[in-house]
């Protein structure tokens, strides 16, 4: 075996330690950046330059002498790629191109919206680092990322009329399948890390049903219950079973949806050839977490991090009430800076967090004016925290958020009643008379309850009743409601010309 001399052996040596160095300072500002760790990225620029500036200077053994030009370092060797966030997307496509009159459809209808790209775009430049990353871990497909795109033009605070929420658009039912809490104070359909997981795991388990990425998402759309009946339709009359055969099943929502993604797709790979300018998105976190232990008022939590409501709203838009409830799991996201200037300002802050608590109503009939009396509030501040309609009051059960007293100014709201808080209303009560009427020889309590539409087990209530049975001549007392003021007799319209009541209106089916 050849020995290499000494001088050759400690340069060779040196120089892989230097190597060596260079990538583990490229690997752990890759692997802070998946962590949403806050590491700046000039700092990272900076030690990689005086690195490079070190390794340029004449080559040198360890014992100092120098070494012959032959050993230098190439540079050219190492590739620094230095690209924007859509770079990174592109470089991860990895779902087969589809194409079909639809594709061609969706393209020229998002291309003529070059405003319309680019103020989504725009939206979607604080989210997409984080999901990309969490696409790259799972090693899934990067366009993936621009699902939101269709879904909800990347709006946290989106709401459909099938009641889908947040960024993913999760129906209650699949956000609870998918671990998303949902109650009084948050919803976690709307909060940017726990609803990208959700959505993520979902796809990652569509994609374990079906093995292929399109039907995947056609079955994130229609479900995979509507997925596999198709497939079985499919194949029973012969036919293959991708995308595009399975499109004559679907319904006109699901047979544009992966198309739309497809086009979104085309123009982010290609923005010019469609005539969009995208933002530049940079390659690094936008936003870093912080734990919240304690309670503290949504404004304040603002303030503190000197943010704008709105863009603070954009990053946490799962908390429901005023108040972000604190827990070990609890946590607000903010851009790196704002970040340093909430725990500033938070250990400077001498003042209470919260100014609220939350009541839990018992009684049937509890209404607003008597808990805000009985918290020394008005019931506009207690409809306006909790998002109560006028007319309407919150059911036995609920739990509703209310202004601290005096007296507990620093108690927190538990994490069990933040946990499993729920608020339903009811509209209000007309205001009720009492009379007395006399039973008639064909009365009977059923056409007595229906003639003064009242319940049958209040007549019983009220006159101490044991059993249905009437006399002709009883006194009976009822609770009736009053007429409204300015309305008399005349006004009400003959029973034979009441309109009859329609049917309800049909609720579609969603996954």
């Amino acid at each position: 075996m050849q020995t290499l001399p000494r001088q050759t052996a400690l340069f060779q040596f040196a120089q892989l330690i230097k190597r060596a160095t260079f990538f583990a300072l490229a690997l752990s500002a890759s692997i802070a950046y998946s962590n949403d760790l806050t590491i700046a990225p000039s700092s990272v620029t900076t030690e990689r330059s005086e690195l490079i500036k070190d390794l340029e200077r004449e080559p040198i053994g360890l014992d100092g002498a120098a070494l012959p030009p032959d050993y230098a370092l190439q540079l050219e060797d190492i590739q620094i790629e230095n690209f924007d966030l859509w770079e990174r997307i592109r470089k991860g496509y990895a779902i087969p191109d589809l194409n079909n009159p639809l594709v061609s459809t969706q393209t020229t209808w998002y291309s003529a919206r070059p405003e319309y790209i680019q103020r989504i775009s725009q939206r979607a430049s604080r989210y997409l680092f984080h999901v990309v990353q969490e696409l790259e871990k799972r090693k899934m497909p990067t366009e993936i990322a621009l699902l939101p795109f269709i879904e909800s033009a990347f709006n946290p605070q989106a709401f459909s009329s099938a009641k889908a929420a947040g960024m993913w658009q999760f129906i209650p039912s699949t956000g609870r399948d998918y671990n998303l809490k949902q109650n009084a104070f948050r919803d976690e359909r709307r909060d940017v890390l726990a609803s990208t997981n959700a959505a993520l795991n979902y796809l990652q388990r569509l994609y374990g049903m079906f093995g292929d990425w399109q039907l995947a998402l056609a079955a994130y759309n229609w479900g995979e219950g509507s997925v596999s009946r198709a497939i079985a339709k499919a194949e029973a009359a012969g036919r293959p079973t991708d995308f595009n055969s399975l499109s004559p099943y679907m319904p006109a929502e699901t047979r544009n949806y992966y198309p739309k993604l497809q086009a979104v797709k085309n123009i982010i790979a290609t923005p010019s050839q469609y005539g969009v300018k995208l933002p530049t998105v940079e390659n690094q976190p936008y936003f870093v977490t912080i734990k919240k232990t304690r309670d503290i008022d949504v404004k304040l939590a603002a303030q503190l991090a000197e943010l704008p409501m709105e863009e603070f709203r954009a990053l946490n838009p799962q908390f429901n009430r005023p108040v972000i409830t604190g827990s070990p799991s609890t946590q607000i996201l903010l851009p790196e800076s704002n970040a340093e200037k909430f725990r500033e300002n938070l250990s400077n802050w001498t003042k209470a967090l919260s100014s609220w608590t939350a009541h839990k109503v018992t009684a049937a009939r509890e209404r607003i004016e008597s808990i805000a009396a009985r918290f020394k509030t008005t019931p506009e501040v207690i409809r306006e925290a909790n998002s109560i309609p006028p007319n309407m009051h919150p059911k036995a059960g609920s739990t509703v958020l209310v202004p601290k007293l005096a007296t507990t100014p620093d108690k927190d709201i538990s994490q069990e009643i933040a946990d499993n808080a729920m608020l339903a209303v009811e509209a209000d009560e007309p205001p009720r008379k009492k009379i007395s009427i006399k039973v008639s020889k064909r009365d009977t309590i059923d056409s007595i309850a229906k003639r003064y539409k009242v319940k049958v087990a209040d007549i019983r209530q009220w006159n101490s009743m044991k059993d249905d049975k009437l006399t002709p001549g009883q006194s009976l007392k009822l609770e009736v409601r009053a007429p409204k003021k300015g309305k008399s007799k005349a006004d009400k319209a003959p029973e034979s010309r009441r309109p009859k009541h329609g049917q309800s209106e049909h609720q579609r089916q969603h996954r």
